[in-house]
């Protein structure tokens, strides 16, 4: 069962809600980090405990949503070993996944469709890593946040 921290602001409440039951359906355990209804709040602080909650392995993704998915995007990457990616179309997640390794799937909420959220949801939580040169790729993204690096091959 995969373990999966979810946010949003009270720009992408509306989108998170329909998410949330996807995942439940879909089978995974999830953790919703907040925000809880439209009040305004500031994304910096959902992206952190997300970030943070997926850095330490207690979770094995993230998804944050913002109106545009910009914002969660730029303060889930501040935190070491977060690889945040802000994905509009399948493709995208899908090469966030395959070549990445990326761990937050970031959303606009006011930015996609509800079909293609959920599709982009899908695809990315089901989409594996593909090692090989991706891997010495990605070993240097951890080498930029002071992660030892692990060897790989390097196809």
């Amino acid at each position: 069962m995969t373990r999966i921290a979810v946010g949003c602001d009270h720009r992408g409440f509306a989108l998170k809600e329909l998410i949330v039951p996807f995942l439940r359906k879909a089978g995974h355990s999830y953790q919703d980090f907040g925000c809880y209804n439209a009040d305004p709040v500031d994304y910096p602080d959902i992206a952190r405990k997300v970030g943070e909650a997926v850095a330490s392995g207690n979770f094995d993704f993230g998804i944050l949503i913002c109106s545009t998915g910009i914002g969660m995007c730029i303060a889930a990457n501040k935190i070491k070993g977060v690889r945040a990616a802000l994905c509009h179309n399948v493709f995208a997640a899908q090469r966030a996944r395959q070549h990445n390794d990326a761990n937050i799937l970031c959303l606009g909420g006011e930015d996609v469709d509800t079909k293609s959220a959920l599709e982009i949801v899908k695809t990315f939580l089901t989409t594996d890593f593909e090692g090989g040169r991706h891997a010495r790729r990605v070993n240097k993204i951890r080498a930029l946040e002071g992660h030892p690096t692990k060897s790989s091959p390097t196809s």
